[in-house]
């Protein structure tokens, strides 16, 4: 079945929050959020098969990103050059998936792609905000209900999927200048992610001495963002912005005024909720099919 829109108006909402859909995705990015805690990015974990085929596609779209460079235009922003890499992916996606599923499962392809090509940002607008950061989280939850992804995947699913996907999306923001889709400017955590926030802060419960105060500090981030994917979101927001952080990231700012790493993790899953999940101009993109059905809970 082909996923499609269901949240059409804001009174919808409620359905979306009563859905299959929303209780399966939340429990997967809470499922992960356990996964991850208190473990570097550099610690080790099983690497499997899937895995490496999920790694592999996205090296693939990467790839596309060196082949497609940045065209000549009057405006600086949204490099019409996306266009085109997204006619590519739009074109492979249900090939791609195909290479990361078994035969047997074959006949989920076309409904696992549709959330892969929605997680690479809008070609109309070129632009990207949590929204496609959300359909790639949906891509891998879907991905674990069809059993190509396990529950001994889960760290490689955060640390090597999800992290190869931000460097993706990263390089596609700077490549073609993309605008932060419905961002909040300095009232948002972010431009354009929010779930490496989340499992990233839940990396550092229990650090014997990080502490929340010190992702503000210039060379603890230099010194540890390899290890913690929130201190590489950090790098990032710094070299992308000019200016005192209190002023280009004011939430940010305000977190690591939070005594410690499981309350910034419990605020930022509030946040995520309140912020991402319950916003209707995030959540009237999201697509409803088999796998995550719009159709309430069943108890």
């Amino acid at each position: 079945m082909v996923p499609k829109k269901e949240i059409n108006v804001v009174s919808d909402m409620a359905k979306w929050k009563r859905s299959q859909a929303y209780a399966d995705y939340m429990g997967f990015i809470l499922t992960l959020n356990e996964g991850v805690r208190g473990k570097k990015l550099t610690c080790e974990y099983k690497i499997s098969e899937p895995i490496e085929k999920l790694v592999a596609l996205l090296n693939t779209l990467d790839r596309w990103i060196d082949e497609t460079p940045p065209v000549d235009q009057p405006s600086r922003f949204g490099n019409k050059a996306f266009r085109t890499w997204y006619a590519k992916l739009d074109q492979e996606a249900e090939k791609l998936v195909s290479a990361v599923i078994p035969k047997h499962l074959a006949d989920a392809a076309p409904e696992v792609a549709v959330y892969l090509k929605e997680s690479v940002g809008n070609s109309t607008r070129i632009d990207y905000g949590t929204g496609h950061e959300a359909a790639f989280a949906a891509f891998l939850c879907c991905l674990c209900k069809i059993g190509v992804l396990r529950v001994d995947d889960q760290m490689a699913i955060v640390f090597k999927v999800f992290n190869r996907y931000l460097e993706v999306m990263r390089k596609l923001q700077k490549t073609y200048r993309m605008e932060p889709a419905g961002s909040q400017g300095v009232w948002g955590l972010d431009d354009f992610q929010f779930l490496p926030f989340i499992w990233g802060s839940s990396q550092l419960i229990d650090h014997p001495s990080l502490e929340p105060r010190h992702f503000v500090d210039e060379k603890v981030v230099n010194e540890n963002h390899k290890d913690f994917m929130f201190l590489e979101c950090i790098l990032f927001i710094t070299e992308m912005k000019t200016g005192p952080f209190a002023e280009h990231s004011n939430q940010l700012w305000n977190i690591s005024a939070v005594p410690s790493w499981s309350k910034v993790n419990q605020g930022l899953i509030r946040m995520y909720k309140a912020e991402c999940l319950e916003k209707f101009p995030v959540i009237q993109h999201f697509k409803f099919g088999s796998l995550l059905p719009i159709q309430p809970v069943t108890s």
